[in-house]
């Protein structure tokens, strides 16, 4: 006999039905007042009874309903980064061809213009003015008075990184200090590079190309949660990319799996090695780490006009000395997070296999940056930075643009100090909010490293510019230490670095020194934009990632039939005469299993009454695989399940209905799928991590 008996959910039921125990799930009401002080979180919610209605068992083969392939004629990928986004596509009927969008107008010098800067402006009456080099270069040249009264906005992705209780009215903060909904600010971000490459698509095919051609495919980090995912594709609905109706034409991409099945193309020519365990491309270990990618950014510089790049039909070259069951790790550096997935290959096809949960943090270049504003802090008093950023923030702006073409040129090596302009507004206004000048500001700081330029700048040495990247980059191998330290990583083949930070020498220096001889390690030539052509071979075979690994453990509260000497006395709740255990965890996957793409786990329930017509039941995770109850420390309400039985009827409904739910969660976003038993009709069915 099943023993299993309630999920806890609002059923929208005021009815007090009774509990029964058979094979099935029951939605029913909540019984008043249990037979303890013991007050069930659950019950202090409101929340209801189900009665189970089959055993939960997982489905092993994929459900050709699951997943209805729609024909597309072009995929478009967004790599929407935290300093630096673009878009990059590829016609379905030549896949092998990846057309990175067209160049942008202005740009900084020696920096690759090939993505534009992540920002956004809008107008003082909060309309959309301007993305990119065009937001940063037009909010620059305005009148500093003027200035204040606009929404400038950049770095704005960690928001959804960093933010616990993430909602659809989180809020962002604009230079000038004003507030401004972060769905918002996604969706004129996304709808902007929806206009660019429709533009694009419709100038290159010569007549109006239209979005329902096109499948969107949009980047986001791996360790992200479950609601920052949702975030991103309800602002992708609202900036028009695709509709909850139309759900499939948009694809979430987790960055460091599109950066995986890119660096499965790459040819000897398309890469550096820095492991020095064979030369490749013409450099031995006896180059210093960093001139070989000197050498390969020229190359990519010269080739920038081309924004046309092939990839093999075929597997590349170096993914034909990996044999079945060979291991290998990427690191995904970014500007906010850093993402470690750890792949197997899967032979004839070459398919991919995540062998560890995707781990990772906040150790982006974003952190070298904060150091270099701690410093500033230190030299000019936080009070006086504080007050800068507020009252000149175009100039903050400008200080941070001419901080990051410097930081681009520290390098292991370096013996020259390094110079960075500071605005002149930056000079004048310490003079007016200290009365002493800046050169004081430096004598009296006792910072040694820094001096100060008779031409108006600040002289930092090499060693102290390379302190500032040390803290991230301690923390990237750290992190790196850890995950080598799992049975699963230990003998990994290689080790891709990707992404923008992973262009710095520093950090290339730091990963070949920690762990050049344990793998090889490879750097793809153009790394800035390995993600965004992976991203866009992973929608046109999305099913090439067959097993991933759950980050969290889900499931819901359930009752069981207590148990003396086995279950909390204060969990005991006495119904109709039958002793229950209340608050058990029922589990649907834990965390860091495998699970293939296409496996379901499949749970059955029926509504209290049959004229019922929404089931509402709470999702609850955790980080730790072993989980007993919802209160359990580290267990916390994460989403809901929503059954809507609205148009399922039949001309006679019957008195117990079963609604089958199946739910997939080896895909890159938790979905799910319900059938009404006695109709066979669908049933509308959504999960929700963000409104709950």
């Amino acid at each position: 006999m099943m023993e299993s008996v309630g999920v806890y959910g609002f059923c929208g039921c005021k009815a007090k039905n009774k509990m029964k125990c058979d094979s099935r799930w029951e939605i029913t009401a909540a019984e008043t007042a249990p037979t303890s002080a013991y007050s069930s979180p659950a019950r202090s919610l409101g929340d209801t009874g189900i009665t189970p209605l089959s055993p939960s068992h997982i489905v092993n083969d994929a459900d050709p309903n699951v997943s209805e392939q729609q024909t597309f004629l072009v995929v478009v990928a967004i790599d929407f980064g935290t300093t630096s986004s673009g878009y990059a596509y590829s016609f379905t009927k030549e896949p092998e061809c990846i057309h990175v969008m067209r160049r942008w107008e202005g740009g900084d010098p020696g920096v690759s213009n090939q993505k534009t800067p992540t920002t956004i402006l809008l107008t003082p009456e909060r309309k959309f003015h301007s993305f990119g080099y065009a937001a940063r270069d037009f909010y620059h040249d305005l009148d500093p008075t003027e200035a204040k009264q606009w929404l400038y906005l950049e770095k704005f992705k960690m928001k959804l990184h960093t933010t616990g209780d993430l909602t659809m009215d989180t809020d962002l903060t604009a230079a000038n200090g004003k507030k401004v909904k972060a769905l918002e600010i996604f969706a004129y971000a996304l709808q902007y590079f929806k206009e660019q490459a429709l533009k694009e698509l419709s100038d290159q095919v010569g007549s109006e190309f239209e979005n329902s051609d096109v499948r969107w495919v949009i980047t986001v980090p791996a360790i992200w949660k479950q609601p920052a995912k949702q975030f991103m594709r309800q602002a992708a609905y609202q900036a028009g990319l695709a509709s909850p109706e139309n759900s499939e034409q948009l694809i979430i991409a987790l960055e460091p799996e599109a950066a995986s099945i890119y660096c499965r193309k790459l040819r000897l020519h398309q890469m550096i090695e820095l492991s020095g365990k064979a030369a490749v491309n013409g450099y031995s270990a006896s180059d210093t780490v960093g001139a070989g990618f000197a050498q390969a950014k020229e190359h990519v510089r010269r080739n920038r006009q081309s924004r046309t790049f092939l990839v093999e039909n075929v597997i590349g070259e170096i993914w034909s000395e990996l044999e079945e069951g060979d291991k290998y790790v990427v690191v995904d550096s970014g500007g906010g997070t850093v993402d470690l997935t750890v792949h197997q290959i899967r032979l004839p096809e070459g398919h991919l296999k995540e062998l560890y949960k995707a781990t990772g943090g906040p150790y982006g270049s974003l952190g070298v940056d904060y150091e270099f504003e701690k410093l500033l802090c230190k030299i000019f008093g936080e009070d006086f930075i504080e007050q800068f950023k507020i009252k000149r923030p175009a100039a903050w702006v400008d200080l941070m643009i001419a901080f990051e073409s410097r930081k681009r040129a520290a390098a292991p090596d370096r013996t020259n100090p390094l110079n960075i302009t500071l605005p002149f507004s930056f000079i004048d206004y310490y003079k007016k909010f200290r009365g002493h000048s800046v050169e004081h500001a430096l004598r009296k700081s006792n910072v040694d490293f820094v001096k100060w330029s008779s031409q108006g700048m600040l002289r930092m040495s090499p060693d102290a510019m390379n302190a500032l990247f040390k803290p991230t980059i301690d923390s990237i191998i750290e992190h790196l230490r850890d995950l080598f330290q799992k049975p699963e990583v230990c003998t990994v083949k290689f080790l891709f670095l990707v992404g923008g930070f992973a262009e710095a020498p520093l950090l290339q220096q730091a990963v070949h020194a920690a762990f050049g001889d344990k793998c090889r390690i490879i750097i793809p030539q153009d790394v800035g934009l390995t993600i965004l052509k992976g991203a866009v071979l992973f929608g046109l075979d999305p099913a090439v990632i067959k097993v991933r690994r759950s980050p969290l453990t889900y499931g819901v509260g359930v009752l069981n039939r207590y148990v003396e000497g086995k279950h909390p006395p204060e969990k005991l709740l006495v119904k109709d005469g039958t002793r229950w255990c209340t608050d058990v965890f029922d589990k649907f996957i834990s965390a860091d299993q495998s699970v293939a793409l296409g496996e379901l786990v499949k749970r059955s329930y029926t509504p209290a009454k049959p004229s019922q017509l929404v089931i509402v039941i709470n999702i609850y995770s955790s980080e730790h695989d072993t989980v007993s109850f919802i209160t359990d420390p580290g267990v916390k309400k994460c989403g809901t399940l929503r059954l809507d039985l609205t148009g399922t009827s039949g001309t006679a409904v019957p008195a117990r209905r079963e609604i089958q739910t199946l739910m997939q969660f080896g895909d890159t976003e938790i979905k799910a799928t319900a059938i009404d038993i006695a109709t066979s009709k669908s049933v509308k069915v959504g999960i929700d991590f963000l409104n709950y």
